[in-house]
């Protein structure tokens, strides 16, 4: 079965198809990664999967979405990260890094804290102040939230450094594959959706314009990331908006991209609008899959599927039938670390835990062995415990 098929992106081989997607979690102080990280993405690899990304990691300090993100614009951050990246690779996994920039999303309270702008509850509480945003144009990401400094020529140097900085960091502390948060509301799409930019010099205007920073930080990262590593860019293919984003505009930017040095595109949708509920958007498992197909097919490049998926044979059958190249999950794995072992299982691919690491996978099976002989296995498969 393809999902658990070897895959070589670029110049780096995955053990199989199954990505972890980044999943923000809003622990790091000063953008330092601890030991909530190494243990929180070290499972995963545990766990059986191929490529596991870290969460959204800032290349500008002002560029945090919350005081709690993971930054890479010093190399003050490097150490913490190649922690995570060493037992990542001793395990079997592929260390990924998603590189980000809130732009007018910055300086957000936590999710379980509102997730609206950092006010001075905050101050009071936790001591964290705010900071001042930057977007494309001065126009907020939400009702009640502030505008944004509309940035400056050099604004956009400086960022396009910080991303090119922050890739030669990765490259320090032992990643191997870059992804370019340029989704869900982010710096670069709001560049590149017409409902953020509203610009009138060469980022904005016509679709060329409008995308043009997500080519020129595709460049620079190119310029001193080693050939044979992988680059990818994280895309909201729609934003589910009839005066937003479109899916042939993914496209046009996904073949711009490419030409480029960008490897694979990881498809996702949405998040340009703020409370605006998105318009033709059916939240089901695998909702966002056509969309990686259409791109995939359109633009002649890897795609990634995203989003609400769970079922080992939905996913395989998007793999089978060429939709995409790999699979990513978040929240499923949240829920349970080993949901890529449990896969194989489900699909054939491992029944004697053989796939397990043996700490854990000689232990399984004796364990299943003894069931068996017991007569048990019927009675654990109704929800029996032993």
């Amino acid at each position: 079965m393809t999902l658990f098929a070897p895959f070589m992106l670029r110049g780096v081989p995955l053990r199989n198809r199954v990505v972890v997607s980044p999943m923000s979690q809003y622990r790091a102080q000063d953008g330092v990664a601890n030991d909530w990280h190494l243990v929180h993405l070290g499972r995963f690899a545990l766990g059986g999967a191929g490529l596991v990304f870290t969460e959204a990691t800032a290349v500008q300090e002002r560029g945090r979405r919350t005081h709690g993100d993971l930054g890479l614009w010093s190399d003050a951050h490097v150490d913490g990260l190649a922690a995570v990246t060493r037992f990542l690779q001793r395990e079997g996994a592929v260390a990924g890094i998603q590189l980000a920039h809130a732009g007018r999303k910055a300086s957000e309270r936590r999710p379980w804290h509102g997730e609206t702008p950092v006010d001075e509850e905050d101050v009071a509480q936790r001591g964290e102040q705010p900071w001042p945003a930057v977007g494309p144009s001065g126009v907020p990401y939400a009702e009640g939230w502030p505008a944004p400094a509309e940035m400056s020529a050099e604004d956009i140097r400086e960022v396009i450094g910080a991303f090119r900085a922050a890739a030669e960091r990765a490259r320090e502390a032992g990643f191997r594959v870059i992804e370019v948060y340029a989704a869900h509301g982010f710096l670069l799409h709001q560049f590149y959706s017409p409902l953020a930019n509203r610009r009138r010099d060469g980022y904005g205007g016509s679709l060329e314009g409008r995308g043009r920073l997500a080519a020129e930080v595709a460049a620079a990262i190119r310029e001193i990331w080693p050939d044979e590593y992988p680059l990818v860019f994280r895309l909201s293919v729609t934003d589910w908006h009839p005066a937003g984003w479109q899916v042939d505009d993914t496209i046009h930017l996904a073949r711009r991209l490419k030409d480029l040095g960008v490897d694979a595109i990881a498809c996702s949708s949405g998040g340009i609008a703020g409370r605006e509920r998105p318009q033709g958007m059916t939240l089901e498992q695998g909702y966002q899959l056509p969309l990686a197909a259409q791109v995939k097919k359109g633009a002649g490049i890897a795609t990634i599927g995203v989003g609400l998926l769970w079922d080992p044979k939905l996913v395989n059958r998007a793999l089978e039938q060429g939709d995409v190249d790999l699979v990513a999950l978040a929240r499923e794995l949240l829920e349970n670390p080993n949901w890529t072992l449990h896969a194989a299982r489900e699909l054939g691919a491992d029944q004697d835990h053989q796939m397990w690491h043996p700490e854990f996978g000689w232990w399984l099976e004796k364990r299943a062995r003894a069931v068996r002989k017991l007569g048990l296995r019927s009675r654990r498969r109704d929800g029996g415990k032993n």
